[in-house]
């Protein structure tokens, strides 16, 4: 009798939970209610629906929130601020300038690719795209082709390095959820991301050039001129700033690698020094301030407080609907329904990085947000995960797995589904066959290379 209550249990709040993501797809697709008022409603009447007790419930909701946000919030505003500036300064121009004088027009593709990789380090994928495009269209113009040539190989790369790489939202919020260290993310993001992007973004957006050709839209071929007569910065220079962060937080992460071992003394003053200013939120202010000495100085002193308070605007959306992710998640796992996710999941005998996988694909086709489908699928697979005895790099490759679940098959609810058919001339069939078989393609690869890892380490 007592394993039929328990059975009963686990299935009623499993089939809340159902109920709560149906009513949140309903709510945002159809009826268009704004996501971050939807998860704050879901959220609610879940943890009625569940039994909560009513004076735990808002202090509930309330730290899914705040704990998400202070590992969001901060990274992203600070990312926004310096992809901004180095975009007002000419930094994007000159990448991708001096990667096509180095590596030929003919490799033109691949320059624009690594110069989006490196661009997309310190920006999220929406602002990241519309900061090159002006970049990618005067490529595209100046050496003819289908614009697709040019355009997938950087949509590619703004789409792995948001879904796989801190400092964007999604990564950190799964890694903040499942208890992985930041410092490693990046590092095992970078593993995965980089022939995520060659498989799945490069090689896929040259094939498609050849197959469909696509004229340079002439709506945005001013574009590049905004800026009047500022100098752009030397290669170098913009080189190092975005090499900055990923060096000071390699240094924290092999600190702490080596105090582990017990190669280094865990109480030397230096070593914690070096930690700090190593970890993420402190490495990306130092870039941010050195972007502001280096680049700001033919802007008055009110251009950068424009340039600043124009980065923080778009992403205040996206920071909002990550915490209101992260107050659903944290009602999910306070509810019960994490547990008998992980209870069924277990009885089923599914891995827990395929169930992982097959969860943020799931949300993401349902409701477009890989962002919302990233931290949602983290917080019901953690009940599993603290339960079990991971190495840094498995934890690591679980959140790859989930990043990769979370970006396939975009299509029509997706608003990067839109923004790419608009920003590009595309119609909604050739979107379908371009845009969505590539984040297919990259979230699948991303997860195969996620397996791989979490099976050798």
């Amino acid at each position: 009798m007592q394993g039929t209550v328990e059975a009963a249990s686990a299935g009623y709040l499993l089939g809340v939970a159902a109920l709560a993501i149906a009513l949140l797809l309903l709510l945002i697709m159809k009826f268009k209610v704004h996501a971050f008022a939807s998860l704050i409603l879901v959220s609610l009447l879940t943890a009625l629906a569940t039994g909560i007790e009513l004076n735990k419930i808002v202090p509930s909701m309330l730290s899914g929130f705040g704990g998400t946000l202070a590992s969001v919030a901060i990274l992203v505003g600070i990312g926004a601020m310096i992809g901004k500036i180095l975009e007002y300064s000419g930094g994007a121009q000159t990448l991708a300038d001096t990667l096509i004088a180095v590596l030929g027009k003919e490799r033109a593709p691949l320059a624009l690719g690594i110069a989006s990789l490196l661009f997309a380090f310190p920006i999220f994928f929406d602002a990241g795209l519309v900061v090159m495009l002006p970049v990618i269209l005067s490529v595209a113009k100046r050496l003819g082709g289908s614009l697709l040539i040019y355009a997938l190989p950087s949509v590619g790369a703004f789409s792995v390095m948001h879904a796989f790489l801190p400092p964007h939202p999604g990564p950190v919020a799964a890694g903040g959820i499942l208890g992985a260290n930041i410092g490693h993310l990046v590092l095992t993001g970078l593993i995965i991301g980089i022939p995520t992007w060659i498989l799945g973004g490069y090689l896929f957006g040259l094939w498609a050039g050849k197959k469909w050709h696509v004229s340079v839209p002439d709506l945005f071929q001013s574009s590049a001129d905004d800026h009047g007569d500022i100098k752009p910065p030397k290669f170098s220079t913009v080189i190092g700033i975005l090499l900055a962060p990923m060096i000071l937080i390699f240094i924290n992460t092999g600190i702490s690698t080596l105090q582990a071992a017990g190669t280094l003394p865990k109480d030397n003053a230096l070593c914690d020094l070096l930690m700090l200013i190593g970890q993420t939120p402190i490495a990306l202010l130092i870039t941010l301030l050195l972007s502001v000495c280096i680049f700001c100085k033919p802007f008055s002193g009110k251009k950068l407080n424009d340039l600043c308070e124009h980065a923080l605007g778009p992403v205040c959306s996206v920071i909002l609907v990550t915490g209101a992710g992260g107050m659903f998640g944290g009602i999910l796992r306070s509810s019960g329904i994490g547990d008998a996710l992980a209870s069924t999941l277990n009885d089923l005998g599914i891995p827990v990085i395929l169930a992982a996988f097959i969860i943020a694909a799931c949300l993401r086709i349902a409701q477009g947000s890989a962002t919302v489908a990233l931290t949602t699928a983290a917080a019901l697979v953690a009940p599993i995960v603290h339960g079990m005895d991971l190495s840094t790099l498995q934890m690591c490759a679980l959140v790859g797995a989930i990043s990769g679940g979370s970006i396939v098959c975009s299509h029509f609810n997706d608003s990067g589904f839109w923004l790419v058919k608009g920003l590009f001339g595309l119609d909604e069939k050739l979107t379908l066959r371009t845009w969505t078989v590539i984040e297919t393609l990259l979230g699948s690869i991303g997860f195969i290379l996620s397996c791989v890892m979490y099976m050798l380490f």
